[in-house]
């Protein structure tokens, strides 16, 4: 009887397994599950009162707030401004760190030139750029381009030298033995092999881009995202503020998801190992 008893404990324990892959059925309820109880816990403070309904408006009011935006406003606009200055900036981030990371990470007389200057902007922090590039740039979309292009140009050619030095060595020997020359083997073995990992940095840092988004429109600016959560902040309408921010999320998650499944598209043969 007791083994009985015991018997879904022990089943749900399997479950749980280090490294082991969920079925995707099981993955989207778990992924479901945790916006679940994210909101349930928000609108459960709200009716019991335990935060402020002044700064901490319902779940039904910030998304009634979101639909009258997206249909009553500019705020439409605001989202497409947003969107092209975030891949604006990120695709010139990566036409310039996805090369020299690779070369960086290919050859150590490329490394020890540039590594020292690259390791040392990357700990600077970006917000810290935005006076020195109001002098230089004015207050068009300037600064706010190269605001979002510093934020991750740094860590994404940090990100793609490490995974290209990931690249098995055995693959590079193998190449030089059979007769390859230097340029053979960096456009045959390394870049192709090094490829699927520079798909995941730069998934990685788009996220990153995502979050200097405010930070770069609240400079001298008056569309995008970022513009209209601060013209809500002096009103205290809290909602549209977390309704920007809530659309930051989405439009942060639909590239997530664009990326995985680019990657998928690409690298369908990394999918297909395991069958």
């Amino acid at each position: 009887m007791s083994a009985d008893l015991n018997e879904p404990i022990r089943n749900s324990a399997r479950r749980v397994t280090i490294r082991k892959p969920v079925s995707r059925s099981t993955s989207i309820l778990l992924g479901i599950a945790i916006w679940v109880i994210f909101f349930t816990a928000w609108e459960l403070a709200v009716i019991y009162e335990s935060v402020n309904l002044l700064l901490v408006p319902p779940p039904e009011k910030v998304l009634g707030t979101l639909y009258e935006l997206l249909i009553g406003g500019r705020f439409p606009g605001d989202i497409l401004v947003s969107v092209f200055r975030v891949l604006a900036s990120f695709a010139g981030a990566c036409l310039l760190a996805v090369p020299l990371g690779i070369l960086m990470g290919t050859f150590p007389a490329v490394e020890s030139f540039f590594n020292p200057f690259v390791s040392a902007w990357r700990y600077l922090p970006a917000p810290a750029f935005i006076p020195i590039l109001l002098m230089w740039l004015g207050t068009g979309e300037g600064p706010k381009l190269a605001l979002l292009f510093i934020g991750v140009v740094f860590f994404l050619i940090t990100m793609v030298m490490d995974y290209t030095r990931q690249v098995r060595i055995e693959l590079i020997e193998t190449s030089l033995t059979l007769g390859a020359n230097q340029r053979q083997v960096l456009w045959t073995v390394i870049v192709p092999a090094v490829l699927p990992n520079v798909v995941v940095a730069m998934r990685q840092m788009l996220a990153v881009s995502w979050t200097y988004l405010v930070i770069a429109e609240i400079v001298a600016s008056t569309t995008g995202i970022g513009a209209m959560m601060m013209r809500a902040r002096r009103f205290l309408h809290t909602d549209e503020i977390m309704a920007g921010i809530l659309v930051i999320g989405l439009l942060g998650l639909l590239f997530d998801v664009l990326f995985r499944w680019l990657h998928r598209v690409l690298f369908g043969y990394l999918y297909n190992q395991g069958r």
